[in-house]
């Protein structure tokens, strides 16, 4: 592939996926990104095995290391350099992770893992500080690390294990305020008319959600002594801590967060809450309740159930802690007293009710169950994903390493979800 057509077609779906943006329709730049970055990876590609073929050539035991592609942070995230003598991305990935460990672990690093550490950090952070949401703390950016995109992965990955309904939420990464449109009302369907019938006008309103940005942070603290364990041990017992204590406050701001704080609020800045949009709603109309003191019963999951835009029922899941599941839900049965729980003999889920996924949420509140299509109908942005802030403790011989990121999230709408709670007494 010629630098000049790798150039041209970058260049194409770089203003495809910034229009996209621009109009709203974040499907279509989140696709467009994924085409950057299948093209930056097939030029990459094509330039090592050119590479390759020229150290044939002429004899060169090494190839050179390939040209790589100029990231634009828009809309493939920050941009990591390339270090001599590293050939190709999992070699410089695997090294950056392991300079990144070190640093963290205050050992001593090799002169190319060194350069790595210094040329990632200094690219993303140069880039973060240029950002609308850039604080105080992002600009210290002297004790601010750049984590491995693997060990994001797996922080991630692990957060959805512990808590599902992370893993519903399609993530956009944006950095900035992202608005997106929302359909809040219209007047009909089309109609069937003869050439003498005049059409009727219409109005679609429209209005918008803002994914402004914030703070979510997490402090965990390491002795010295625990810092003499492996390389590999250490980013696993890092990556745990912080999908822990990270996960379980974005897990908590899905289902309840409170979103902006008003008049008289003490609580900070978060994202809006599944249950916080349906119980601010006027009259409750998503809400159904039991009785005080019982369970919840078989009319209470099918009234839930048709409250749910018919659009959305693809993809609804039922969320509930599991001591509710296994004490309500699994109990509940037809006039005939016949179950409708019915177990999963397989182990990959907990089980269904009418033939919806049961899913153990522990964020969800005790005598509450969620209905709901998350993947469809709840929007989060990362405007900043998870870094790792350091502090020395000398005289306590610890080191503080604190996960940060920048968060906002709300709903599209609430038909696409019921809440399912115990009535007030």
């Amino acid at each position: 592939m010629r630098y000049e057509d790798y150039k041209a077609q970058r260049d194409e779906l770089m203003a495809k996926a910034n229009a996209a943006l621009d109009n709203g329709k974040v499907d279509e730049a989140k696709a467009a990104r994924k085409e950057i970055e299948e093209l930056d990876a097939a030029y990459e590609e094509a330039q090592a095995e050119a590479a390759n073929l020229t150290a044939l050539k002429d004899g060169v035991a090494k190839p050179a290391a390939p040209v790589a592609p100029q990231a634009i942070a828009a809309a493939t995230g920050p941009a990591i350099s390339v270090a001599p003598m590293v050939e190709n991305a999992k070699a410089r990935e695997d090294m950056y992770r392991t300079a990144f460990a070190k640093t963290l672990m205050q050992r001593a690093l090799t002169t190319d893992e060194s350069e790595i550490f210094a040329q990632v950090n200094q690219d993303a952070f140069a880039q973060v500080n240029q950002d609308a949401f850039a604080t105080v703390a992002n600009k210290a950016s002297d004790n601010q690390v750049v984590i491995p995109t693997t060990m994001k992965q797996e922080i991630w990955q692990e957060m959805a294990e512990l808590h599902p309904i992370i893993g519903e939420v399609d993530f956009t990464d944006v950095p900035g305020n992202l608005e997106i449109p929302k359909e809040t009302g219209n007047s009909g369907d089309a109609a069937w008319v003869d050439e003498d019938t005049a059409a009727t006008s219409g109005t679609l309103s429209l209005s918008n959600i803002t994914l402004a940005g914030h703070e979510l942070v997490k402090a965990i603290t390491v002795s010295w002594k625990l810092k003499t364990m492996s390389i590999d041990a250490f980013l696993t017992y890092i990556t745990t801590k912080i999908a822990e204590r990270m996960g379980a406050a974005i897990a908590n701001a899905i289902v309840s967060g409170q979103g902006i704080p008003g008049v008289g609020d003490t609580f900070k800045a978060q994202p809006y809450g599944i249950i916080t949009r349906l119980k601010g709603e006027t009259n409750t109309p998503q809400v159904v309740t039991y009785t005080h003191g019982g369970s919840v019963a078989y009319a209470n999951i099918t009234a839930a159930l048709g409250k749910i835009k018919s659009g959305y029922m693809d993809g609804v899941k039922i969320y509930a802690k599991n001591s509710d599941i296994w004490n309500q839900l699994a109990n509940i049965t037809t006039t005939q007293k016949q179950p409708i729980f019915i177990p999963d003999p397989t182990g990959q889920t907990i089980g269904r009710l009418f033939g919806r996924e049961v899913v153990e949420e522990d964020a969800i509140p005790t005598g509450s169950f969620l209905i709901g299509n998350v993947r469809r109908a709840y929007v989060m942005n990362r405007n900043q994903d998870v870094s790792i802030y350091t502090e020395e403790h000398t005289l306590a011989r610890s080191t503080d390493y604190m996960g940060y990121a920048i968060l906002d999230g709300d709903l599209l709408t609430t038909k696409a979800f019921v809440l399912i709670e115990e009535a007030a007494s």
